[in-house]
C-alpha cells in the first residue's frame, strides 16, 4: 500500500461511519435483548472511527475536502439518529427525552451558526470542553443503547457464574444509572459549549 492509499484511511473511516448509521436504525428493530447489544456495538464502532479518522488525518497530514465536508455531517447524523431512535423506543423516559431534545436542538442551531460564520469568514475553534462533551456524550449514548435489558443480557452471558446474582443486578443498575447521569451531563455541556457559537454569531449579525 503506497502513501497515497494510507492517506485515504481517514476518508474510509468517515464513510464507514456513514454506512453504519442505517445499520444502527435497522438494529433497533431486532426482537429481544439482542437489539441492545447490536445497537451498542455498532454505535461503539462508529464512535471509535470518529476518534481515529481525525487522529489519522492529523498525523498523516491527510486532511481532504471530503473529510472536511462529511466528517462533521457523519458525527452529527450518528448522534442525532441514535438519540431519535432512543426516544422512539423509550417515549416515556424523561432521562432520555429531555436531554436528548436539548442535544438535538443544540446540534441543529450550532450547525446553522457555523455555516453563517463560515460565510463571513469567522471560525470558532473546537475547545477542550467541547471534546470532553463529545466523549461524555458517546459513552452516555452507548450505555443507553445497551440499556437495562441489554446489560442484563451481556452480563448473564459473558460473566456467567463468575459473580453472584445480587451483584449482577447491582452492576446492571449501575450501568443504567451512570448512562442516564452522563447523558444529562452531556446535555448540560452542549449548552455551555454552544454558548460560544451563539455569542459570536449574535455579535456578528
Amino acid at each position: 500500500m503506497n502513501s497515497n492509499s494510507y492517506k485515504q484511511i481517514p476518508n474510509f473511516l468517515t464513510a464507514l461511519r456513514l454506512a453504519i448509521i442505517p445499520l444502527l436504525i435497522l438494529a433497533f428493530y431486532i426482537p429481544g435483548m439482542l437489539s441492545n447489544i447490536i445497537t451498542a456495538f455498532l454505535f461503539g464502532i462508529a464512535a471509535i472511527t470518529d476518534y481515529f479518522d481525525g487522529y489519522f488525518a492529523r498525523s498523516m497530514k491527510a486532511q481532504s475536502n471530503f473529510g472536511k465536508c462529511l466528517d462533521p455531517i457523519a458525527d452529527k447524523l450518528l448522534v442525532i439518529v441514535a438519540i431519535v431512535m432512543l426516544i422512539k423506543f423509550n417515549p416515556n423516559n424523561p432521562w432520555i427525552l429531555f436531554p436528548g431534545l436539548i442535544i438535538i436542538c443544540r446540534e441543529v442551531l450550532v450547525s446553522g451558526l457555523r455555516e453563517y460564520l463560515a460565510e463571513i469568514h469567522i471560525s470558532v475553534p473546537v475547545s477542550k470542553l467541547a471534546k470532553y462533551k463529545t466523549a461524555v456524550q458517546m459513552f452516555a449514548i452507548g450505555g443507553l443503547l445497551l440499556g437495562e435489558d441489554g446489560s442484563s443480557y451481556a452480563l448473564y452471558n459473558w460473566l456467567g457464574g463468575f459473580i453472584e446474582v445480587d451483584i449482577k443486578f447491582l452492576i446492571i443498575s449501575a450501568i443504567s444509572t451512570i448512562a442516564k447521569i452522563l447523558f444529562c451531563l452531556s446535555a448540560f455541556l452542549t449548552i455551555i459549549t454552544g454558548y460560544a457559537y451563539f455569542k459570536i454569531g449574535f455579535k456578528n449579525m
